[in-house]
């Protein structure tokens, strides 16, 4: 669910704005060990995003040796760098060793804890009362929604009003666990137009690239999360939620585990770095056995080959869901959603590949064994 889980980090080898020129960097050449950030000469452009874009090693603008090669070795000094133009002086450290020891990149004592608690309160909600865990999602859909419009105004001045954004969400996932798929439906088309009007209170200034946005977000938070309550809403309601979420987390536990262990093969390198495709066959195989017993044992009426399918798919909208967010914080320049949760980020940044994966689960549970 973030770069860092599918694989070790990849190699830096230099600072951004000399990888994405190729070329030596004017003024004092960044010395590694001292703490020094190199010194901007004239013409040299300052690093301003928060999270910088890693190019891979051969890329574009990157350093063109062959692999397991420091660099050229030839003229114009574009052999090996240590963050400028330069061959590194004998006394240097140099750049870390690509074998060095993977790290995960997150505080797992915190993820942990905080991945406990949630854990608790979602199954304790969702095997008491329904509606408790009804109410679980419409806090998590409003939190969601804060988070993203106030990443989209901090970084990109995007001005989508949360307020009719959090009531329609909000409505939206109850009318679906009342009313079914026609009730989220109506209630998205009306939210939608409430956006378009509350927006005219405001300056016509950027009013399409604002209401564009808010759109976006009615679809991509609110309306996915209502398949979870479309879910809910059978008669076996809890289980085939369960199943929805326990594939979710065995994909990124599977790609994790195979990806940390093995992954060598960059999956995607210019949206996420870290995933790897050893990471996306663990995510795979991992699900689908999963999917097997899920279905076996969970949700009335279904059989394993069902669950082979179930998690084939879980496995894919899940790593879809993960790189479609990953895009969105590069786009924005940021690392994670937000820090509601220690070792996690925030709420959006558990949903990335829990909200594409919901309407796919529901799809395929309600062909399998019926609406319920």
């Amino acid at each position: 669910m973030n770069d860092s889980t599918w694989g070790a980090p990849p190699p830096r080898t230099g600072p951004p704005d000399a990888r994405a020129r190729g070329g030596a960097v004017s003024g004092s050449a960044f010395q590694p060990g001292t703490g020094e950030a190199p010194a901007h000469g004239t013409g040299a452009v300052p690093q301003t995003r928060r999270m910088p874009i890693v190019s891979d090693p051969g890329g574009p603008g990157g350093d063109q040796s062959g692999p397991g090669q420091g660099g050229s070795h030839g003229s114009g000094g574009s052999g090996s760098r240590d963050g400028g133009g330069r061959r590194p002086a004998p006394g240097d450290p140099g750049p870390a060793p690509l074998g060095g020891k993977k790290r995960a990149g997150r505080d797992l004592r915190a993820a942990i804890g905080v991945g406990v608690g949630l854990g608790a309160v979602i199954l304790a909600s969702l095997f008491l009362y329904k509606p408790v865990f009804l109410g679980v999602i419409v806090v998590a859909v409003v939190v969601g929604l804060w988070e993203l419009t106030s990443r989209l105004s901090e970084c990109k001045e995007i001005q989508a009003p949360l307020v009719p954004l959090g009531v329609g969400g909000a409505a939206m996932v109850i009318a679906g666990y009342l009313r079914g798929p026609e009730g989220a439906w109506v209630i998205m088309a009306l939210t939608a137009l409430a956006v378009l009007v509350w927006r005219m209170t405001e300056s016509p200034d950027e009013y399409l690239r604002d209401v564009t946005a808010a759109v976006f977000a009615t679809f991509y938070v609110p309306f996915l999360a209502t398949f979870v309550a479309l879910m809910l809403a059978a008669d076996d309601g809890p289980w085939r939620v369960l199943t929805f979420l326990l594939l979710t987390v065995v994909s990124d536990t599977g790609a994790y585990a195979v990806g940390w262990r093995f992954g060598t093969h960059k999956l995607a390198p210019s949206i996420s770095p870290g995933k790897t495709r050893e990471g996306l066959g663990g995510a795979i195989a991992f699900c689908m056995v999963a999917g097997a017993l899920c279905m076996q044992f969970l949700v009335e009426g279904g059989v394993w080959w069902q669950g082979l399918l179930l998690g084939m798919a879980v496995a894919v909208t899940a790593t879809l869901g993960d790189l479609g967010e990953s895009m969105m914080k590069r786009d924005l320049g940021i690392k994670d959603m937000g820090t509601l949760l220690p070792g996690h980020g925030g709420i959006m940044d558990r949903l990335d590949s829990l909200l594409p994966t919901a309407p796919v689960v529901w799809l395929l549970l309600v062909a399998f064994v019926g609406g319920g």
